[in-house]
């Protein structure tokens, strides 16, 4: 069956969970804590985002990902999302996919770019992803992410206009 992206439901935070807690337990792509307990990690991707969607291939969530507006105000004309794939997952164009409907769905909720605000330079693979997407580094913070294996890397800030 073909991948469907869908609007993630509150009943979906379970199946999203292992795929959360995968991703922040290894600790080199996102600042979240290493440990974060369920609670707060539903809170982050499914509350507090305006909309949060899931990836899913026969019923099975495979990936997901959260849309905010990225600054309040004179900035709301900007989101932001943070993409997650399951480890089984990964290298079958999830992320492409969703980054993709990501953008269109953005459009569609009047968003005019989408910032990524901090991107481990040590992701190379998303960077990749992100550049051949249309998203340009804008911006590099130098030795503010702590990867757990190679210790002070850069953080990049990823743009794209969209219109």
């Amino acid at each position: 069956m073909a991948l469907q992206i869908r609007a993630a439901r509150e009943a979906d935070f379970p199946a999203i969970w292992p795929i959360f807690q995968q991703v922040a337990a290894a600790g080199d792509t996102y600042a979240y804590p290493q440990d974060i307990d369920y609670a707060t990690a539903e809170r982050l991707w499914m509350q507090q985002p305006r909309c949060t969607w899931v990836a899913e291939r026969d019923g099975e969530i495979l990936g997901t990902y959260y849309l905010k507006t990225n600054q309040p105000g004179p900035g709301a004309h900007v989101c932001n999302c943070g993409y997650m794939v399951a480890e089984s997952a990964r290298g079958q164009g999830l992320a492409r996919a969703m980054c993709e409907h990501s953008q269109k769905i953005a459009v569609e909720l009047g968003y005019l770019a989408m910032q990524f605000n901090f991107v481990a330079a040590s992701n190379t693979v998303a960077v990749a992803l992100w550049q051949k997407l249309g998203f340009s580094i804008v911006g590099r913070l130098p030795s503010a992410f702590r990867h757990p294996q190679t210790g002070y890397v850069d953080a990049l800030v990823m743009y794209k206009w969209l219109e």
